[in-house]
């Protein structure tokens, strides 16, 4: 039920395209753009994505000023445009779209009937550089991955273990519950390690279009 409402919301804040062309990547805009294509014979889909909204575009956006603006392309010409998250519609179903603190965190096609697969992302893209990577070095890539996981699983145990215990040193709480030392204690260095670490972790992952709630919102 909420996941229907979710959806519906998204789709009455898609407004229609200004039927502009789809711009060019450029490899400048590795860190400020993601792009992604659906084939939906007889159509090809695009998904554009700006993560840094210019003056011009936020004006264009004046109820969600400082969000991703995204927009959908058929042939090259766009037809719809949101904020973000959004839900484009497309033939037999939508197309989700939603980022995270440091990237993508879904780029879906979800058809009508169920399922649902990931967009291809232009080549030259940081998903599609790291989609490459992980074709030609299957191995490694899955090395990278595993490690990713592992770092932020560890972030995730050492920060519920501080919160149980910085919890419990609330008087109310201790006097009812009692106090609850944390096993782990990280000097400073290590802590600051972790963090980078786990940051790294989290937009590996995003390239991966691999979002967690609960794993990747650790470092966010």
């Amino acid at each position: 039920m909420v996941k229907k409402l979710t959806r519906r919301w998204q789709l009455s804040r898609v407004r229609s395209g200004d039927g502009s062309a789809l711009a060019e990547y450029r490899r400048w805009q590795l860190f400020s753009r993601s792009l992604f294509f659906l084939d939906l014979e007889p159509h090809v889909y695009a998904v554009d994505v700006r993560y840094l909204a210019d003056a011009k575009t936020r004006k264009q956006h004046e109820d969600a000023v400082g969000k991703s603006p995204a927009a959908l392309y058929r042939d090259g010409v766009q037809v719809f445009r949101s904020n973000l998250p959004a839900a484009f519609p497309v033939p037999g179903g939508v197309i989700e779209v939603a980022t995270s603190a440091v990237g993508l965190k879904r780029m879906h096609f979800v058809p009508d009937h169920g399922g649902e697969r990931t967009l291809r992302p232009h080549p030259r893209s940081q998903e599609g550089l790291r989609a490459r990577f992980g074709r030609r070095f299957p191995r490694t890539s899955a090395a990278i991955g595993a490690v990713s996981l592992v770092i932020l699983l560890v972030a995730l145990v050492v920060g519920l273990l501080q919160g149980a215990e910085a919890v419990t040193k609330i008087p109310v709480v201790a006097e009812h519950v009692g106090t609850f030392t944390s096993p782990v204690h990280l000097p400073q260095w290590a802590k600051i390690t972790l963090t980078v670490a786990g940051f790294f972790s989290v937009l590996e992952r995003a390239l991966r279009l691999r979002y967690n709630r609960l794993i990747d919102s650790v470092t966010s």
